[in-house]
C-alpha cells in the first residue's frame, strides 16, 4: 500500500466499529481516520474523536449533533459535525475517502453504503440489509461505478477467502458445487422450541463464542442473521439458495467453506474475533497484523458439525422461503424482523412470537419488484407498519 488510506466508518461506536479503530491504531503508517458516525451515543463518538482526530464526524440527529459539536470545540477539536441521513450520505462519498466500513446495524445503513458505492469506494460491507433489501440495486451500483466490495461477516470474508478468481463469472463455471455456510446456532442450539417460551434478552443476547450488539445477537439465537446471510451470499457470490448449505458448526473455528466438483473442500479457520476478517478487508489482497490470538488448533482439538434444524430455528426457513419470493420480500422480511426483535429486546414480545410476526408480513404484504429504490424503500415502511400491528396481536398485555 503505497499511500495513506483514509477511512470513513459508518457505524463506529458499534461492534464492528470499536474493532475497526482497533485495527486502525494498529497500523497509524497505512490508515487514517477521516470521518467517524453514529447514531446517539455522543460520549463514545466524541472519545473516539479525541483519539483519532477525525477530519469528520456525523451523528443521526440534530440533537446529538450539536451536542457532539459543541464536546469537540470546548476540547479544541477542529471537526466539522454532520446530521442526519444526509449527512451520512456525504461522509461516505466524501471525495477524500477511500475506504468506507459499513457498520451501521439494520435498514439505517442502506443509503450511505449506495453513496459509498456511487463513488466507486472500497466498502467494507459488515451492513449485510443493504444487500438483503437491494441486492439487484446495490450490486448494479457497485459494478457501474466501479466500486470495490468486501465482505466483513466472518463467513462471508471466509467464503471469499476460499473462492477461486472471478468467482463473479458463474460459481459453476468455476468449478465450485457448493457453499458450506458455517453457523454457531446460539445459545439455544440444544433447547427445544417449547423451551424457549421464557427466554429473557438477557439470555437471548448471550452468545457462546461472538461478542456482538443485542440486535444481532438476537439475530443469532434465532438465526435469522443465518438467513439474512444466505440471502447475502446470494448476491455477493452471484449464486442461488440452493447452492448454499448452512452448518451448525458450535466451535466457531471454520467460519465458512467452499466445496469443489474436484472433492476438495477449502475452509478458512481461526479465533472468532472480528478483527480477523476487518484487517483482511482493509489490507486485501495483502495481509496485516490484526491482533487476533494465532489459532491454537490443538487447544480446539476437536470439531463438530450439524444439520440446521428448520423447526427448531422457523426464522431461517422463513429467510430461505423470501428469497424464493423474490422481489421486495427480503425487504419485507428484513423490516419485520427488526420490528419483532426490537419488541422483543423491549420486552413487549415473547421470544417464540419473533417469527410468527415475520410470517404474518410475509404472508399479507404484496410484493412487488426490487428494480427501485422507491419500491424498496416503500415495502420496508408497509412492513414495519404492519409488523407494529402484529406485535400488538402478539405481544404481551400490558
Amino acid at each position: 500500500m503505497s499511500k495513506t488510506k483514509q477511512i470513513c466508518i459508518l457505524g463506529s461506536t458499534g461492534t464492528i466499529g470499536v474493532n475497526t479503530l482497533d485495527v486502525v491504531a494498529r497500523h497509524p503508517d497505512l490508515y487514517k481516520v477521516t470521518a467517524l458516525t453514529a447514531n446517539t451515543n455522543v460520549e463514545k463518538l466524541f472519545a473516539q474523536c479525541v483519539v483519532f482526530k477525525p477530519d469528520y464526524a456525523a451523528m443521526c440527529d440534530d440533537d446529538s449533533a450539536a451536542q457532539l459539536e459543541k464536546k469537540c470545540r470546548q476540547a479544541g477539536l477542529d471537526i466539522s459535525v454532520l446530521s442526519g441521513v444526509e449527512g451520512l450520505q456525504q461522509l461516505a462519498a466524501h471525495p477524500q475517502v477511500d475506504y468506507v466500513m459499513a457498520a451501521i446495524v439494520g435498514a439505517a445503513g442502506l443509503l450511505p453504503t449506495l453513496a459509498a458505492a456511487k463513488q466507486g469506494k472500497r466498502i467494507l460491507l459488515a451492513n449485510k440489509e443493504a444487500l438483503v433489501m437491494s441486492g439487484a440495486i446495490f450490486m448494479d451500483e457497485v459494478s457501474r461505478h466501479h466500486a470495490t466490495l468486501l465482505p466483513i461477516d466472518s463467513e462471508h470474508n471466509a467464503i471469499f477467502q476460499c473462492m477461486p478468481e472471478q468467482f463473479e463469472k458463474g460459481l459453476e463455471n468455476s468449478g465450485v458445487n457448493k457453499i458450506l455456510l458455517t453457523a454457531s446456532g446460539g445459545p439455544f442450539r440444544n433447547k427445544n422450541r417449547d423451551d424457549l417460551t421464557h427466554v429473557t434478552p438477557a439470555q437471548a443476547v448471550a452468545h457462546p463464542n461472538w461478542v456482538m450488539g443485542r440486535k444481532i445477537s438476537v439475530d443469532s439465537a434465532t438465526m435469522m442473521n443465518k438467513g439474512l446471510e444466505v440471502i447475502e451470499a446470494c448476491w455477493l457470490f452471484n449464486t442461488q439458495a440452493d447452492m448454499i448449505q448452512v452448518v451448525v458448526h458450535p466451535e466457531s473455528v471454520i467460519h465458512s467453506m467452499v466445496s469443489y466438483n474436484d472433492g476438495s473442500v477449502l475452509a478458512q479457520l481461526g479465533n472468532p474475533d472480528m478483527r480477523t476478517p476487518i484487517a483482511h478487508a482493509m489490507a486485501w489482497p495483502q495481509r496485516i497484523e490484526s491482533g487476533v490470538e494465532p489459532l491454537d488448533i490443538f487447544k480446539v482439538a476437536q470439531l463438530n458439525f450439524e444439520k440446521a434444524d428448520f423447526k427448531r430455528f422457523p426464522c431461517l426457513r422463513l429467510a430461505y422461503e423470501a428469497l424464493k419470493m423474490g422481489g421486495t420480500a427480503t425487504a419485507i422480511l428484513n423490516a419485520a424482523n427488526e420490528i419483532a426483535v426490537e419488541a422483543f429486546l423491549n420486552e413487549q414480545l415473547a421470544f417464540n412470537n419473533i417469527a410468527p410476526v415475520i410470517d404474518a408480513c410475509l404472508n399479507n404484504i404484496n410484493t412487488e419488484e426490487a428494480n427501485n429504490l422507491e419500491s424498496i424503500l416503500t415495502a420496508d415502511q408497509v412492513s414495519r407498519d404492519y409488523a407494529n400491528e402484529a406485535v400488538k396481536r402478539l405481544g404481551f398485555n400490558q
